[in-house]
């Protein structure tokens, strides 16, 4: 199983960065994915999921601002973020769900990609 995230950069608060999630090594189309993130000093927070046949959610401190989609014929996760702030500051990683986990909750290490990291500061 590989993740690999891209897009990450530093952007001023109110711009917006799409962050991807290149998969392989397993039928992405069969697993609900994750956005997780976590700043320096915190733990992980949760931030975004969507279940193999497209259902999302996100968590409250990102609805209406991020969207999260994917494309199951390019084993693709996307992670559009719009009006950026501060607090947004984060190493962001994309996570598998394991079947045995809810999908709001965030997944075990394990299952996580290397991160890209976004900066929103002026």
């Amino acid at each position: 199983v590989q993740l690999v995230e891209s897009g990450g950069g530093m952007v001023q608060p109110g711009g917006s960065l799409r962050l991807s999630c290149a998969a392989s090594g397993f039928t992405f189309s069969r697993y609900g994915m994750t956005w997780v993130r976590q700043s320096p000093g915190k733990g992980p927070q949760w931030v975004s999921a969507i279940t193999g046949g497209g259902t999302t959610y996100y968590s409250n401190s990102v609805k209406g601002r991020f969207t999260i989609s994917r494309d199951n014929a390019k084993n693709t996760l996307s992670l559009q973020m719009r009006g950026l702030k501060p607090e947004d500051t984060a190493l962001y990683y994309c996570a598998r769900v394991p079947t045995t986990f809810a999908i709001t909750i965030t997944p075990p290490r394990d299952y996580w990609g290397q991160g890209t990291q976004v900066t929103v500061s002026s």
